[in-house]
């Protein structure tokens, strides 16, 4: 058990001469000076990091003077455009925010996508984690971006939970921890701020903050051991920013406060129990605390947001991510600074962290400098390196045979050549899908190799009248491919069979081989557990597809090791 309560520093007094900022007294000076220039209405808009706005850019800055920005993906040109029209703009250099994650294509469409969190921690070799910092950090600093809303430090403990899957680095603490840490150094190298999110911590829950305030409901111990233990080693090491989730963790609010009610208890994004209590003074983090979307549903249901504003700013957390209404947003804030809502030492503490974060991060200078007109293209970390190699290595070396009871691997055109492809997840054209579609490159890869591949097709009548004798006499394996992504904003990640009787599920396969591969997500088991063939690859992009190929068909070996249990729990899948 980790000696939270006994290794207690209180930081109510903000100390800019110690980590994360370790600034000069000079440059403490700086700060002190720049906030008594500043007008009421940009220290208040230094307390927002809003979405990217799409048209008059410069317009924007001047009327709001963001502390940040957050950007989705988009061509890297436009990106790359709007960034400097911004950051040319503001009078304080913004926070460029983006979700890399996974790789470079959190804010750039042309970004490489190096592979999901989870993928990273199959191949149980940290220097991946590594490569994945540098190869996202490199390709968003060449676009202007300065600061990264990754790692993912949430723990999978629940396979039921429909976002954090295949977005973590898996379900043990300690891997996760070492995994992150290598993240965090390649970041770093790329001029990239880490955030580590979602405090205190999702994964515990079945539901998506995006939806619902979810519940972290472990206990002080097993918290203690588990996030508290991953937060403390990443806040000793110095983590400049954190982002706090709408997540509620109800035994450390009652450890706090005995006497709270039950109706008391808040999530972490408005609890100052939670931030100013639990992060600030027993975890001892003096770093920049910011929120993730205040956008989401699980934020808005626990009060009216003219209330749950200043909550935020008096919990101890200094940045609000995204806004409902902007206008009205920096109107709430500002009546509540006015009215003493948020008193002037809380205002200041925040505006504080933010300024202290951008000097010692690099961002803002003692002296304005203009963005340059060529943002360096490319770091030094990566004029060495094959990104397409490391790629490559990652996904030969995690795609996971999960079990393969009656030995049906490797296959052949020799002993199977007639493949039925049953393919779940891919949308049809016109449709959204993130990671798009995997199903074309089976089919035709399989069909490259030899095999004679049919890709089913419902037909109504075949519901009823489609026997296992008939579909020995056309096929001779059945091959399914999941590609069911993780997406936030939805209550489940399950196969949905097709209505009419299930007709595309494997209900003849003990009759003839099957075989399931999941691309997007560890947890089909147990919605398929008497299966004898699985295989996770966890990540749909190209590269883990090819390797999955190579792999069924006898050409490499499975080196991936899960970092989850992939039977859920369930004796049947184990078997």
């Amino acid at each position: 058990s980790l000696k939270l309560l006994n290794n207690k520093r209180s930081i109510k007094l903000l100390d800019l001469s110690i980590e994360p900022y370790n600034l000069k007294p000079k440059q403490i000076d700086f700060i002190k000076n720049k906030l008594e220039t500043m007008s009421l209405d940009e220290k208040i808009g230094q307390l927002f990091l809003v979405i990217e706005p799409e048209e008059n850019l410069e317009e924007f800055i001047i009327k709001y003077n963001p502390g940040g920005i957050m950007f989705r993906p988009g061509k890297s040109q436009k990106i790359k455009y709007k960034i400097k029209t911004m950051m040319n703009q503001s009078k304080i250099p913004l926070f460029i925010a983006a979700n890399l994650e996974s790789g470079g294509n959190g804010i750039v469409k042309e970004g490489t996508w190096v592979g999901n969190p989870l993928q990273i921690a199959a191949t149980t070799d940290p220097k991946y984690s590594y490569q994945l910092g540098n190869i996202s950090g490199s390709e968003a600093y060449k676009v202007g971006c300065n600061m990264s809303f990754s790692p993912i430090v949430d723990i999978d403990y629940n396979f039921r939970n429909p976002i954090t899957n295949t977005r973590t680095f898996g379900s043990d603490p300690e891997v996760i921890l070492k995994m992150a840490k290598y993240q965090i150094k390649g970041l770093i190298e790329n001029n990239i701020i880490p955030t580590i999110k979602h405090f205190p911590g999702d994964g515990v829950d079945e539901r998506d903050q995006h939806l619902v305030s979810s519940i972290n409901s472990l206990s002080l111990d097993d918290w203690k051991n588990s996030y508290g233990h991953i937060y403390k080693s990443l806040i000793d090491q110095g983590i400049p920013s954190i982002m706090v989730g709408h997540i509620y963790q109800p035994e450390w609010e009652k450890k706090l406060n005995p006497s709270i009610k039950k109706n008391e208890f808040r999530p972490a994004s408005t609890s100052k129990l939670l931030i100013n209590g639990l992060l600030r003074d027993i975890l001892g983090y003096n770093g920049l605390a910011i929120t993730d979307a205040t956008a989401m549903v699980g934020y808005n249901v626990i009060d009216s947001r003219i209330n749950l504003l200043p909550q935020t700013i008096n919990a101890g957390i200094d940045m609000i991510l995204f806004n409902k209404n902007i206008d009205e947003d920096y109107n709430i804030i500002k009546e509540a600074i006015l009215s003493g809502i948020i008193s002037q030492e809380r205002f200041n503490e925040a505006l504080t962290r933010i300024l202290a974060t951008k000097l010692s991060q690099g961002i803002l200078r003692t002296e304005r400098l203009d963005i340059q007109d060529d943002i360096k293209e490319h770091s030094k970390s990566l004029q060495n390196i094959n990104i397409k190699e490391i790629i490559d290595e990652i996904a030969q070396k995690s795609v996971t045979l999960v079990k393969d009871r009656e030995q049906l691997l490797p296959i052949s055109v020799k002993k199977t050549p007639r493949v039925r492809l049953v393919v779940l997840g891919d949308v049809d054209e016109g449709g959204f899908k993130e990671g798009g579609k995997v199903g074309p490159i089976f089919n035709n890869r399989l069909e490259d190799l030899g095999f004679q591949v049919t890709t089913y097709k419902m037909d109504f009548h075949e519901v009823f009248e489609e026997g296992v004798e008939d579909l020995k006499e056309k096929f001779d394996i059945a091959i399914y491919v999941a590609n069911i992504e993780t997406a936030s904003n939805q209550t489940t990640v399950r196969i949905n069979w097709i209505q009419l009787m299930a007709a595309n599920a494997p209900w003849f396969m003990a009759s003839i081989p099957t075989i399931f591969i999941s691309t997007a997500n560890p947890y089909h088991l147990f919605d398929v557990p008497y299966l004898s063939t699985y295989i996770n690859g966890y990540t749909s992009n190209p590269e883990t597809v090819e390797a999955i190929i190579r792999k069924i068909i006898g050409q490499e070996i499975f080196e991936g090791i899960s970092p989850i249990d992939p039977f859920c729990g369930d004796f049947v899948a184990k078997n």
